[in-house]
């Protein structure tokens, strides 16, 4: 029933379009640290090209994923049909984390909508494209999108995002560091 392919078909780029929603799997070398699941919404995914896509991270409780692909790279975005014909799909990649004062967020930004809190995008160069059948995934009615996230990072403001990312989002549970990390330190520094 799994299909693999080495790219994105025009089929399955109009699946992951139409999905309000998908997730995001990534875990550190270390054998004891800890593997990261998040939900992903808001219309903020984009494919690219056939072996290439991104999302506009927002500004959340945590950063593990930032952390993890800056470590390692490896990076899992999972869909799934909750309406009509079953179906799952997983790009399995590498990724890239690109903050706002780098080059390459300039180049990129406009693929994505304008949200409140946006804090990175991440960049999947897609190495393996696997399907399957999905049948054991529940039916559910998509009723829309939560606004609590970007209201909550509209009232913060910019000033106060940033604090807050400087907090929460500049290292992982099992202590590695994020690219906004990365960024303080070299900030102290100068």
């Amino acid at each position: 029933m799994a299909k693999v392919y080495d790219q994105i078909t025009p089929d399955l780029q109009a699946f992951i379009e139409r999905q309000p929603l998908f997730f995001v799997a990534t875990a550190p070398l270390a054998a004891a640290g800890h593997v990261n699941l998040s939900p992903k919404g808001l219309d903020a995914l984009s494919v690219l090209s056939p072996t290439q896509v991104a999302y506009l991270d927002l500004t959340g409780s945590g950063n593990e994923t930032s952390a993890h692909i800056h470590e390692n790279g490896r990076i899992t975005l999972m869909f799934c049909a909750f309406t009509g014909k079953p179906l799952i799909l997983r790009l399995f990649g590498q990724g890239r984390t690109v903050l706002p004062t780098q080059p390459d967020w300039n180049l990129l930004i406009d693929q994505f909508p304008h949200l409140p809190g946006g804090r990175q995008l991440i960049v999947v160069e897609v190495e393996r494209v696997q399907t399957s059948c999905g049948m054991g995934v529940p039916l559910f009615e998509y009723q829309g999108q939560r606004q609590a996230l970007t209201d909550w990072a509209q009232r913060k403001g910019p000033e106060g995002l940033a604090q807050y990312q400087r907090q929460k989002g500049s290292t992982s549970l099992d202590g590695l560091v994020t690219p906004i990390g990365l960024e303080q330190v070299a900030a102290k520094a100068d």
